[in-house]
């Protein structure tokens, strides 16, 4: 398969049939709103290897963070559902973990279990590779994709591209290794990009109720968002000293509601960070308890404003040796 001639940049949308420049350029939400019988929805997900940027390209695409984000591989360890609903189609993005390759552990084979069970049920897929790049970690995810799904290339991070001129012959490239359904460079955090990648999933969704409400952004609760927010501020303040397979675990989630009027409501959380060895946890803790707190204090203002509530949180960090490899202590922490 050859690449096509016009491929979508930060300045040129692709053009597929049917279509014009006005009605890709324009922004969504412009649109007439549709009646009930002419809504579409469907399920979109987003796979690809470790740190090649989908939970920011979730985070985008929703327009609030529900996926934590972190340099560290496998930062994303559940099926993470998001939702955004523009006019008459609702878009539900799934995130996926970063399909693993290098370690073959316990948690790993949850992870990637995740990731082919989603595959099996969605309307279409975005496999994202860093633009101008592909490695043998993209070709196994790529080996997962079956035929008989639309699937977008999204050929991220092109903001961090030096020499655009490589890229077409990538992209030819690109497809002789997979018939891709249209191919998408573009950067996650530039959000004209982000409205043309609307306008082109639009197209691959049936026309079918819608399976959230409006103002839903996901499916996720708050308790789980806050044992993600918890580990994000983990792995960003230790960076890679501490090992991937540290996780934590919410192990209160209680709500209060507002003693006055005007007031917001509270919510007392109680987390348990868990890690492999003794020298994790002085790691964690930090000097004079100085890391740990300064992870609480991130995590808590976070959440105060993705909850709009006040926040009163508790951490504690435990040694579990060996929990990756022990399958039922993987499925008791949640991985499925």
């Amino acid at each position: 398969m050859n690449a096509p001639e016009n491929i979508a940049t930060n300045d040129q949308p692709a053009l597929t049939e049917g279509q014009n420049d006005a009605e890709i350029a324009a922004h969504p939400a412009e649109a007439a709103v549709a009646p009930a019988e002419g809504r579409r929805c469907g399920l979109i997900a987003i796979v690809g290897k470790p740190n090649v940027g989908k939970s920011t390209l979730m985070n985008a695409l929703v327009g609030q963070k529900i996926s934590i984000t972190s340099r560290k591989a496998q930062t994303t360890r559940h099926r993470i559902t998001g939702v955004r609903t523009i006019d008459a189609t609702q878009f539900v993005f799934v995130d996926t973990p970063g399909f693993q390759t290098r370690h073959g552990n316990a948690l790993n084979h949850a992870l990637n279990k995740t990731v082919t069970g989603v595959l099996s049920d969605v309307d279409l897929v975005l496999f994202v590779v860093e633009a101008g790049a592909f490695s043998g970690a993209d070709a196994k995810v790529l080996e997962l994709l079956r035929p008989g799904r639309p699937v977008l290339l999204v050929a991220n991070k092109l903001d961090q591209v030096n020499r655009r001129g490589e890229l077409a012959p990538w992209l030819q490239e690109m497809g002789h290794r997979h018939a891709f359904d249209e191919f998408v460079p573009m950067s996650a955090k530039n959000p004209k990009d982000i409205e043309r990648l609307f306008a082109i999933c639009g197209k691959y969704l049936p026309e079918q109720p819608w399976f959230y409400g409006e103002d839903e952004l996901t499916d996720r609760s708050e308790k789980f968002l806050a044992g993600e927010m918890v580990r994000e501020k983990l792995f960003r303040l230790t960076g890679d000293e501490l090992p991937y397979t540290s996780t934590v675990v919410i192990d209160k989630f209680e709500e209060e509601a507002p003693q006055k009027k005007g007031h917001k409501r509270l919510v007392r959380i109680a987390a348990t960070i868990v890690v492999e060895r003794d020298g994790h946890k002085a790691m964690v803790i930090g000097e004079g308890g100085e890391r740990i707190k300064r992870i609480g204090t991130e995590t808590r203002v976070e959440l105060e404003k993705l909850m709009d509530a006040k926040v009163f949180l508790e951490m504690w960090v435990k040694v579990r040796s060996g929990w990756a490899d022990d399958e039922a202590r993987v499925r008791s922490y949640g991985y499925e």
